[in-house]
């Protein structure tokens, strides 16, 4: 029987085109193609990328075999592979800019994973007679223009071009990434086109299709924010269970005048120094947005409107951070009102018959803290001076905060009624909100951190190996000295209970001593020496007669 037609598919790299000249010297922006391939040069370490691809289309001219090979661009999207450091650094917002090693002007040919999945579906499903294809899309952006984007909807916004060197240092990219980077190629895929009726899902690049990419990203590798709320009377010990909570699952803790002194910080560095960046309109609006909050406080005796508040809230909620990692918001809102101001949606379908809210902010779990409020009065009562006064937990002020809070929280509008409407309905503190919860939704412990841990893990381990060597040493010292005065007294009382025998047994063995000696003895003694002058043969028997015939009775 004649055997089954066989496909077989190599995946390449662009990296094989890496040194070819342009097509065009005098205009270099014209792209290279599939007919540029006996032109093409590949990169030096990717010399072995190169000979597979002769390899396998040899193979297809001289076998029964089928042979293609698809010269892939640059893959990204699904979770992210060789830009997932730039991606990371950005949605992680540990740096201030977001790194571009070398120049940045480099053209990356690239592609997303699941076009590049699509053109292998159709070689196989159609079998082309052109066997070597590029599979890129349209885009033909720099490396620089990658990384801002990303740092711009994912993270701090800004990117700091940095010496090619320093990529090493990241300890992530390899020198195969760093050949990928630093390429700078435009091609065209025409024979991908003529050849396939494709239905792209990121045809005109990373840039314009960045918001999806980005859902992507966050959905595979399960970086989801996780948004708490915290409710409940004043005193009742919010603040410590959202610290708790922030530290568990890595997240913002959100306290209004925190935020509000963050915000009034941030518009004065702003206008108090120039800003790397900043443009002529944006330190004109923040110079605006400074006045109008100083304006506020002064008409309202140090505090701000309402409206200023909630608005401060929502760009806070709104912000990178947040919207990367999530928060918890400690004690706000404290009415139905408010809560209505800062997560109200004014682009919300109005036919909706739920009230309208933003779901990129609205707290996904509600945690309502309750007590008594005699139990809140005395636990205020046995709070350190200091630490009352800090809180302004004076007498006066409590007793004013606590009925302010009662009064806003009567039964049918307090503020967990608002999210009862909106189906979140809240858990009481007295269940182990970690299980609520569930797992924390972020890269975990960095390496550094692990190593730390792991350090602190064998540190205390070694210091409590010491305390308790030191505890046992403690131990049997105490018992060998114990045993030592134990066995000493013991001894002193041996001693003394023999010499009491001793003089017992004298006190009682004196008169048989003397009868001896005034009776026996006398006799006895001559007895004996008489022995000795005889020297009989058998001096017992001869004593024995002795002492007969010598009797003194007799």
């Amino acid at each position: 029987s004649p055997l089954p037609f066989k496909i077989f598919i190599l995946i390449s790299s662009v990296m094989t085109w890496a040194m070819s000249k342009p097509a065009d010297p005098n205009d270099p922006e014209i792209p290279l193609t599939e007919d540029d391939y006996r032109r093409k040069r590949h990169h030096p370490n990717f010399k072995e990328h190169a000979n597979a691809e002769k390899t396998v289309l040899k193979l297809g001219k001289t076998s029964k075999l089928s042979s293609y090979v698809v010269a892939a661009g640059v893959q990204y999207g699904m979770g992210e592979n060789l830009l997932h450091y730039f991606f990371k650094t950005s949605w992680l917002g540990e740096f201030a800019k977001v790194p571009v090693f070398g120049p940045g002007t480099n053209v990356i040919p690239t592609i997303h994973v699941t076009d590049l999945a699509g053109v292998i579906q159709n070689v196989i499903d159609h079998k082309p007679k052109i066997h070597y294809f590029l599979a890129v899309d349209d885009s033909n952006n720099t490396f620089e223009d990658i990384v801002k984007i990303i740092s711009f909807v994912l993270g701090p916004g800004k990117i700091k071009k940095v010496p090619k060197e320093e990529a090493y240092l990241t300890k992530v990219l390899t020198n195969a990434d760093v050949d990928y980077l630093s390429v700078n190629l435009r091609i065209e895929p025409v024979f991908l086109k003529e050849t396939f009726n494709l239905h792209w899902v990121s045809e005109a690049g990373i840039i314009d299709n960045i918001n999806r990419v980005v859902e992507e990203y966050k959905l595979l590798r399960l970086l989801l924010p996780i948004r708490i709320c915290l409710l409940g009377p004043p005193a009742v010990g919010k603040s410590s269970v959202a610290e708790k909570l922030c530290q568990h699952y890595k997240l913002h803790h959100i306290n209004l005048k925190e935020v509000i002194d963050e915000k009034m910080q941030h518009l004065e560095a702003v206008n108090g120094t120039e800003q790397e960046g900043e443009s002529e309109e944006a330190l004109s609006n923040a110079q605006d947005q400074l006045d109008s909050l100083k304006d506020s406080m002064e008409q309202n005796g140090g505090r701000l409107s309402d409206g200023l508040v909630y608005r401060i809230m929502r760009d806070k909620l709104n912000s990178t951070p947040c919207r990367n990692h999530g928060f918890v918001l400690d004690g706000f809102p404290k009415s139905y009102d408010q809560a209505k101001e800062i997560f109200y949606d004014e682009q919300d379908d109005p036919r909706s018959k739920m009230p309208a809210f933003n779901k990129k902010i609205i707290p996904e779990f509600i945690f309502s803290l309750e007590a008594s409020d005699d139990f809140l009065k005395e636990r205020v009562q046995n709070l350190p001076e200091s630490v009352a006064e800090k809180m302004h937990y004076s007498k006066d002020e409590y007793l004013t905060r606590l009925k302010k809070f009662r009064k806003a929280n009567v039964e049918d509008a307090t503020v967990l009624n608002y999210f009862d409407e909106l189906e979140i309905h809240p858990e009481h503190i007295g269940k182990d909100e970690i299980l609520l919860v569930g797992r924390p939704r972020n890269y975990g412990p960095t390496p550094e951190e692990r190593e730390e841990m792991e350090r602190k893990s064998v540190e205390e381990t070694a210091q409590r190996l010491v305390l308790e060597t030191a505890e046992w040493n403690r131990r049997e010292t105490e018992t060998a000295a114990k045993m030592a005065t134990q066995l000493e007294e013991w001894n002193r009382h041996v001693t003394e209970v023999k010499r009491q025998e001793h003089e017992l047994l004298e006190a009682r063995s004196a008169p048989l001593r003397n009868y001896l000696m005034n009776y026996v003895m006398p006799s006895l003694t001559e007895g004996m020496m008489e022995c000795c002058k005889a020297k009989p043969d058998d001096p017992v028997d001869f004593l024995a007669e002795y002492l007969l015939r010598n009797n003194s009775q007799d």
